[in-house]
C-alpha cells in the first residue's frame, strides 16, 4: 500500500477532486482512478461511490478515512521527530488559534520566534474556541493559543496575558467624548457581536449579565475587524480588544474612527492562553515555542 495513494485517497475523502488530487499527486487522473481501485480491492470493500458528479464515502469508506488519518498523521510526526533530531533547531510547529489573536499576538509571538529559530517551520490553524480543542484531540496542531482553559481533562492549559476589552463606540456615538462609560449606559443599544461558540461572544454575554441585562445583538460575525468596521459605521456597539493603530491608551486617540471607552462597572477583560495534550511529547521546536511565549508574554499576565 503506497502512502501517496493513501494521501489521495484522503484528499478524494474531504472533497478534492480525482483530477485535482491526481494532479497534486504528479500523475494522470486515470492512473489515481486505477490505483483508488486497487486499494479498495486490497482492503476488500468499496470506499468511495460517485452521486452525481463528485465521489463520497461509502459507511465502509468513512470507517477506512479515520485509520488513514491516524496512519497518516503519525508517519509526518515520525518523519518530523526525525528531523529534529538530525537538525535540532529546525522542526516544524503546529499551532492553531483564535481567529481574534491572528491580527497581533500570534505573528509577534511566531515573528519573534523565528529571529532565533530561522529554521523552524509553522503550520497555522484558526478556529473558534470550541474548534481549537478540536485541532488537539485530533492531532492536527500539537498547540493551541485560546481565550480561556478548555476544561477538557486530556488538555493542558497556562495562561499567558490577560487581555483588556473595550466598549467600542462609533466616533459620533453620545458616548464618544467620554473615556471611562458603564456598561449598563448601553443597555438598550444594538450589540455588534461574535457568533455562538467564539471566545469572546461569551465573554460578551457575560459582561453583560454581570452588567444586569441581556445584549441586544445587531449582528453576528466571524471576524473582529468586521465587528469594528460596523462599529464604525453606527451600527451599534461591540466588546472588542481595541484596534492594533489604537496603541497602549486607545481612549486618548480622538482621530480613530471607533472610540474605545474603559468600562467601570464590570471587569473587562479575558485570559489567553496556550494548551496541549497532557499526554503528548512536544518535538523540541514546539517545546521551545511554548517557552518563547510565555517568557515574551510574562510581563502582561
Amino acid at each position: 500500500m503506497d502512502l501517496q495513494v493513501l494521501r489521495s485517497f484522503q484528499a478524494v475523502a474531504e472533497g478534492v477532486t480525482v483530477t485535482e488530487a491526481a494532479a497534486a499527486a504528479h500523475i494522470t487522473q486515470p492512473a489515481l482512478s486505477r490505483a483508488l481501485n486497487r486499494l479498495e480491492r486490497e482492503v476488500g470493500a468499496e470506499l468511495l461511490q460517485r452521486v452525481g458528479r463528485v465521489l463520497q464515502l461509502t459507511p465502509a469508506g468513512r470507517v477506512f478515512k479515520e485509520h488513514v488519518d491516524a496512519v497518516l498523521d503519525s508517519y509526518d510526526r515520525g518523519r518530523r521527530a526525525v528531523a529534529e533530531v538530525v537538525d535540532p533547531d529546525a522542526g516544524v510547529v503546529s499551532l492553531a488559534f483564535l481567529h481574534t489573536l491572528g491580527t497581533w499576538l500570534v505573528p509577534r509571538l511566531v515573528t519573534g520566534f523565528r529571529q532565533r529559530f530561522a529554521a523552524v517551520r509553522f503550520e497555522l490553524h484558526q478556529a473558534d474556541e470550541n474548534g481549537l480543542a478540536e485541532h488537539l484531540l485530533d492531532a492536527t496542531a500539537d498547540l493551541i493559543i485560546t481565550g480561556k482553559d478548555p476544561g477538557h481533562p486530556l488538555i493542558t492549559w497556562r495562561r499567558l496575558l490577560v487581555e483588556p476589552l473595550w466598549l467600542a463606540v462609533p466616533a459620533r456615538h453620545r458616548l464618544a467624548q467620554r473615556r471611562r462609560v458603564r456598561l449598563a449606559e448601553v443597555s438598550g443599544e444594538q450589540f455588534i457581536v461574535l457568533k455562538p461558540g467564539y471566545g469572546l461572544r461569551s465573554v460578551t454575554e457575560t459582561l453583560c449579565r454581570q452588567a444586569g441585562f441581556s445584549p441586544l445583538v445587531g449582528f453576528e460575525g466571524e471576524e473582529v475587524e468586521t465587528l469594528r468596521g460596523l462599529v464604525a459605521s453606527g451600527l451599534g456597539v461591540s466588546l472588542i480588544p481595541a484596534a492594533p493603530d489604537a496603541a497602549a491608551a486607545p481612549e486618548t486617540n480622538p482621530e480613530l474612527p471607533v472610540r474605545y471607552l474603559r468600562l467601570t462597572d464590570v471587569q473587562a477583560v479575558r485570559d489567553i492562553g496556550i494548551a496541549r495534550l497532557a499526554s503528548r511529547t512536544l518535538p523540541p521546536a514546539t517545546r521551545r515555542f511554548v517557552d518563547h511565549a510565555l517568557s515574551a508574554t510574562a510581563a502582561q499576565v
